[in-house]
C-alpha cells in the first residue's frame, strides 16, 4: 500500500512553529511522524512514497490554490490513499489537513482522511461528516502510538474497502 502524507512545516521539520509561510515542498523520504509509524505501517504493509508540506500560513493566503497543486502532486504520483496529519492540536494545520482530504478524495478519487485533536473543534465540527477525522492527542500528550496505529488500520481499511465503517467507529470522531 503506499501512501502519501501531508505536513504542515512543523512535522515535516521544515520550520518550526513561527515559519508559517514556509512554501509547498515535498520529500520521497519518510520524515516526521511517518517514521515514528514504522512498525504500524508494516503491520498493514503499508510505505510512504512521498511527504508533501506547506507551511499553515502558506497555505491559509490561498487555500484553493495550495490545495489544487497539492491535489496535482497526488494525482501524478498515484498513491492507494493519502494521511493529512497527524494535526495535533495546531488549529492552522488541523483546518489544512481537513481541506485538502477533502479535496483529495472530491477531485483525485484517492481515499484520503485527516488527524487530529478534539482542540480543532471548529474544523472537526465542520468535516467529520464529510471525511474520517483520527483522534489524536494534542502534541506531546499521551495516546500518540495507538492514533498512529489507527491512522495506519484506517489507510488499510479504506484501500482495502473492508471494515472501514468499523475501524472508523474506533478511531475516528463521530
Amino acid at each position: 500500500m503506499k501512501i502519501i502524507m501531508i505536513y504542515d512545516q512543523i512535522q515535516a521539520g521544515a520550520g518550526i512553529k513561527d515559519d508559517h509561510m514556509v512554501p509547498l515542498g515535498a520529500s520521497k523520504d519518510p520524515v516526521g511522524p511517518a517514521r515514528m509509524m514504522e512498525p504500524f505501517l508494516k503491520q498493514v504493509d503499508g510505505r510512504v512514497v512521498a511527504c508533501l508540506y506547506c507551511g499553515d500560513g502558506f497555505f491559509e493566503n490561498d487555500p484553493a490554490e495550495v490545495s489544487r497543486k497539492l491535489c496535482a502532486m497526488v494525482k501524478k504520483l498515484g498513491p492507494d490513499v493519502v494521511m493529512c496529519g497527524p494535526a495535533f492540536n495546531y488549529l492552522g494545520y488541523g483546518k489544512m489537513a481537513a481541506k485538502v482530504a477533502h479535496d483529495i478524495i472530491t477531485s483525485t478519487g484517492v481515499p484520503a482522511f485527516a488527524a487530529m485533536s478534539k482542540e480543532n473543534e471548529d474544523t472537526i465540527a465542520q468535516y467529520k461528516d464529510k471525511i474520517h477525522i483520527v483522534e489524536t492527542p494534542k502534541k506531546g500528550g499521551i495516546g500518540l502510538n495507538e492514533a498512529l496505529e489507527g491512522m495506519c488500520l484506517l489507510a488499510k481499511a479504506m484501500v482495502d474497502g473492508k471494515s472501514e465503517d468499523e475501524v472508523a467507529a474506533k478511531y475516528c470522531f463521530r
